[in-house]
């Protein structure tokens, strides 16, 4: 007779592993979404103020389904979200980074 194997997780859950390091995060405060006819890569910037160039800290690719899958959680999300703590105020059309960065004073070296 086999013996059949439990699995310890419920019917559908994935067990995640998530590193310190991972855990920690990266901060970014821009985004840059391109997309081919097969993926969509998000690029995750840190721009500095007073420093003309940013640096991209992660780049994630996926595919378009996933891509869906996570627009359709962000709207999930920020929806919780405002609905717990209020509205999240957006700059309005024209807003755009400035070029120098935020405008306080210029970093040198």
């Amino acid at each position: 007779m086999a013996t059949q194997q439990q699995n310890p997780n419920p019917e559908g859950a994935i067990d995640v592993e998530l590193s310190e390091e991972i855990a920690e995060g990266v901060y970014a405060n821009l985004a840059m979404i391109a997309h081919s006819n097969s993926e969509f890569i998000l690029d995750f910037i840190r721009l500095m103020p007073g420093v003309p160039k940013a640096k991209v800290k992660a780049r994630i690719i996926l595919t378009p389904e996933h891509a869906k899958r996570l627009l359709d959680a962000l709207r999930e999300n920020i929806s919780r979200y405002e609905e717990a703590y209020g509205g999240i105020n957006q700059p309005n059309d024209s807003f755009r980074f400035p070029s120098g960065g935020f405008g306080g004073p210029v970093g040198q070296a």
